[in-house]
């Protein structure tokens, strides 16, 4: 049984007043409020979006 890596992230900031392409990509991320975590598939998609809005989040691999 293969186990995928995953990465979790949480939402440290609020995302009011950033970007809309910012606000989107968090929510994209699956993240709907502040100290939310999610743990997502450590893929290169979800690493760029991790890093655009790096600003607003907190990933743990």
């Amino acid at each position: 049984m293969a186990t995928t890596k995953t990465v979790k992230v949480t939402l440290v900031k609020s995302p009011n007043g950033c970007k809309t392409t910012h606000k989107a990509t968090v929510k994209g991320l699956g993240l709907r409020r502040i100290n939310h975590t999610v743990e997502l598939p450590d893929t290169p998609e979800v690493r760029g979006m991790i890093q655009r809005v790096n600003y607003l989040v907190r990933a743990e691999s």
